[in-house]
């Protein structure tokens, strides 16, 4: 890939990485702050400031190679994760599932908003304006929101793999039964070695890009 056309994709992706990272993370504290955890509120991050999320490697680096290696097709990125002490919640278990869901429900609302800001505000308005406003502003920002609709949806979907630490692994320990659950939460110090071996053999793709496809599909992106 040339270097302009990099720098292109870059621009494109990186505002809705740090949105849909930023939102995802304050979503957890949120969630768990309501739910009687102030330790996100207590830490300064329940803020949308994106660098009170930022992850050297998991923001920066990680999408750059990704839109590198895969010509813009694929990126993925996330943010230092919002600290939250399940004992502060009345029902550790499922104040943690709840505030784990939270992460990836606030990306898909996130993608369906940028799929009606996409196709009901920016489309519409290109009908009836002037091509060059149309070329220097309507159409990069369009390509932002599908930027977002591809970002959101991937961290949602992602994250809602059944392993902890990620997210899904978090909500099906609170759905399962107390031995159940207690046996399942001791992978976690191996949980992204684990995820690491599915995503490189191939077994994560096949399990969540289906998902993928069908959101992205749904919401007109590809």
């Amino acid at each position: 890939m040339e270097s302009a056309d990099i720098i292109r994709r870059l621009l494109i992706s990186a505002l809705p990485i740090l949105i849909a990272i930023t939102f995802h993370e304050v979503s957890h504290g949120l969630v768990a702050y309501k739910l009687g955890d102030p330790t996100a509120k207590m830490l300064g991050r329940l803020t949308l400031n994106p660098l009170a999320h930022i992850d050297l490697f998991g923001t920066i680096i990680l999408p750059l190679m990704l839109i590198v290696l895969t010509n813009g097709r694929f990126v993925f990125g996330y943010a230092k994760p919002v600290p939250i002490n399940p004992m502060n919640f009345k029902n550790p278990r499922k104040g943690m599932a709840i505030s784990a869901s939270a992460g990836p429900v606030t990306n898909m609302i996130m993608a369906v908003a940028s799929f009606m800001v996409w196709k009901g505000v920016i489309t519409p308005l290109a009908v009836f304006s002037p091509d060059a406003l149309t070329e220097t502003v309507l159409s990069p920002f369009s390509l932002i929101l599908q930027s977002s609709i591809v970002v959101n949806v991937v961290l949602a979907v992602f994250n809602m793999i059944p392993i902890p630490p990620l997210d899904g692994g978090r909500v099906l320990t609170g759905l399962l039964p107390s031995k159940q659950a207690m046996s399942f939460s001791r992978i976690e110090p191996f949980g992204f070695i684990i995820v690491i071996v599915l995503i490189y053999s191939g077994i994560a793709n096949s399990i969540i890009m289906p998902f993928i496809a069908f959101f992205l599909k749904l919401l007109q992106v590809y």
